[in-house]
């Protein structure tokens, strides 16, 4: 069986995602998908297995350290043998780095002062713009403004709604060409864990959560040396 032939029948067996927010459950269970995801060949299973270790929110550890996060993410990104899995494990500890900022400035600390901190391509202009309400990057990250304004405001729900639905729309662009490849079921599975992240939580438990968001940057992810290209 070839590869497209394969990505054509597992995908093919996926009941559609809906809305996200509209969602009162996920399409399908995790025990479910996990036995669809076992059509995947043994690399492509790993790449996924890796990009979710790395990504999938159930898979986050917030007691993890700085240190500890860094190496994870210095030891997985390389070993991902797929480009697109690795762009968008970049682009989502970018994403996340932002946060860990916003956080820390919220707090009213400084920046940090190592040189080189973070992951990704924006720590030097965070660092050189710190007190800017979104680091001038408004145009690159438009969503930043609106997510500065939510954690200054102390809005839990805005904030994580927002941030799910950018991680949302990003990985509705990016499946525009990939409907029965590997990409589309990376796709579907992260579009998966945002569902079942949304839906595993009623609004007054996301209220509650506020402190324990802030103090994990939603992720686990501190401000860290940067992660090296």
């Amino acid at each position: 069986m070839t590869d497209s032939h394969r990505y054509a029948m597992l995908l093919s067996a996926l009941p559609a995602h809906g809305a996200l927010f509209a969602a009162r459950q996920t399409p399908l269970s995790r025990l479910r998908l996990e036995q669809r995801l076992t059509q995947l060949d043994d690399e492509d299973a790993r790449t996924l297995r890796t990009l979710r270790t790395l990504l999938e929110w159930a898979e986050q550890d917030p007691r993890s350290s700085d240190q500890a996060v860094l190496e994870r993410a210095r030891r997985l990104i390389p070993t991902l043998p797929d480009p697109f899995a690795r762009d968008l494990a970049d682009w989502r500890l970018e994403m996340r780095t932002l946060i860990c900022a916003l956080r820390h400035r919220h707090r009213g600390e400084p920046p940090p002062s190592e040189r080189r901190w973070g992951h990704g391509r924006w720590s030097g202009q965070v660092h050189r713009h710190w007190n800017e309400p979104a680091f001038r990057l408004e145009r690159a990250c438009p969503w930043l403004p609106e997510a500065a304004r939510r954690l200054d405001q102390g809005d839990a729900l805005g904030l994580e709604r927002l941030l799910l639905r950018t991680v949302w729309d990003h990985l509705e662009r990016l499946h525009d060409g990939h409907h029965f490849d590997f990409a589309a079921v990376i796709i579907y599975a992260l579009r998966w864990d945002l569902v079942a992240r949304w839906t595993s939580y009623h609004h007054e438990r996301a209220l509650t959560r506020f402190d324990d968001l802030v103090e994990t940057a939603l992720d686990g992810v501190e401000l860290m040396p940067e992660v090296a290209a």
